[in-house]
């Protein structure tokens, strides 16, 4: 029986290291060569442009693993000895890879976070100490860090999932759906910190006959603003909607175990016992009743917040577009101006579309304008000809070449009189569109 159960928590660990070794390939296909291994596994030595490229290997290669598990924190133990561990032989460099990624602030500590919970006091003495140009603390001792890029990630799929459930430019969600989102307690706290520091997010909290502990979350490009009564009132009525559907879910259990224990009596023939299930069972059902008339009052009254708050938003983005119009010295005669003008075009462009679509066939329409294209063509080159013949037999043709320039309609209102002009009559023509 031991060794059983042994074997079925050994299990998972034996999956997970497969699927580690597998990733770890994928990622480096000459991670089993010897000589390879030799080469990265050893100790940073000499200058910085002689191991660089090493730390570059290392450093991307935690990045990668640490997405394809989904974590955004790692243990510097759990890297040295499980990650990379081949056969026993370790990075000797991974500590120093570990320095440096702490130092470009590709990693981060526990201390280097904001406590979202603290103070402003507190809040405000944080970010003053690390504005300030202070030197780089040493190494911590600490084993686990956060990886700073993957964090960014996680924190703005949060925002997406919480996008997608609400139309407002921010929202307020109880501490435990947070963390539910989040994927744990721990990782609640280390993306609530990360965005708090941002600005995109807000701890408050409500003391009552209970501790309601909340976050406003921004779900725009804007900071989230300071919280307000109305805040307050939201968290609570979400608590409140949440304590009330947990109450259901626990009053359906019991009934559903009321009502099998109630069959069972029966088919055993113990009235007596059924009719107490029975009764307990129409008690259940009486309070889940109430408990759900009352979560259906909650939700309305957080529908109706919800709708003032677009409301209020969309009379907001009316006043910012009035006054954007006076400003501009913009009127709504010309704007509508505008929209009639572009209406014209838009049918003047569909007429076109209509006359080119009542072509049978764009073979024939294509056909018709080369051959007109060819006939302009061969006359050009034929007066052209002629006119320098004519040229160099008599200077009194120069007005049949006029005539001739003339028919062509390559140029307007050319006149050509004197045989000293002929020049400027070719630098017309080169001129002249074709």
């Amino acid at each position: 029986m031991i060794n059983d159960v042994f074997f079925r928590k050994l299990q998972p660990m034996e999956d997970e290291s497969h699927k580690l070794r597998e990733a770890i390939r994928e990622e480096v296909p000459d991670w089993d060569s010897d000589v390879m291994v030799s080469a990265r596994f050893k100790a940073f030595s000499g200058q910085r442009s002689d191991w660089e490229p090493r730390y570059h290997f290392w450093r991307d290669l935690i990045i990668k693993i640490a997405r394809h598990l989904g974590i955004f924190t790692i243990r510097a133990s759990v890297i040295r000895n499980v990650w990379f561990n081949r056969g026993g032989l370790i990075p000797l460099c991974i500590d120093d890879v570990l320095v440096e990624m702490y130092n470009s602030g590709d990693i981060l500590c526990s201390n280097d976070l904001i406590d979202p919970k603290s103070g402003q006091i507190a809040q405000l003495f944080y970010k003053v100490r690390h504005l300030l140009p202070l030197s780089k603390p040493a190494f911590p001792s600490e084993d686990e860090f956060i990886v700073s890029t993957l964090l960014q990630e996680k924190s703005e799929e949060v925002v997406k999932l919480l996008s997608e459930d609400h139309w407002t430019s921010s929202c307020i969600i109880t501490m435990s759906r947070f963390q539910v989102i989040c994927g744990g307690a721990k990782q609640a706290s280390v993306i609530l910190s990360h965005l708090s520091k941002c600005g995109k997010a807000k701890y408050f909290a409500i003391r009552r006959n209970d501790l309601m502990e909340g976050v406003k979350v921004s779900l725009s490009s804007k900071p989230v603003g300071g919280t307000t009564s109305s805040d307050y009132d939201v968290l609570h009525l979400t608590w409140t909607a949440e304590k009330l559907q947990l109450q259901i879910d626990v009053i359906d259990q019991l009934c559903n175990k009321a009502k099998m224990s109630a069959l069972a009596s029966l088919k055993s023939g113990n009235k007596v016992s059924a009719r107490r299930h029975v009764r307990e069972l129409k008690l259940s059902s009486e309070s889940r009743d109430k408990c759900d008339v009352l979560l259906r009052r909650v939700e309305e009254v957080l529908r109706a917040i919800s709708d003032a708050e677009d409301s209020k938003e969309v009379f907001e983005a009316i006043q910012s577009g009035t006054k954007a119009l006076k400003d501009k010295m913009i009127t709504i005669e010309e704007v509508q101006h505008c929209l009639d003008d572009l209406d014209e075009t838009t049918n003047s462009q569909k007429q076109v579309e209509k006359i080119i679509g009542s072509v049978s066939s764009y073979e024939d329409f294509d056909g018709d304008i080369e051959d007109e294209l060819d006939k302009l063509l061969e006359e050009s080159q034929k007066s052209s000809a002629d006119g320098t013949i004519r040229v160099h037999e008599t200077a009194g043709a120069t007005d049949s070449l006029a005539n001739t320039l003339s028919d062509l309609k390559l140029v307007d209102n050319v006149t050509i009189r004197q045989p000293t002009e002929i020049a400027n009559v070719s630098k017309v023509l080169e001129l002249a569109p074709s």
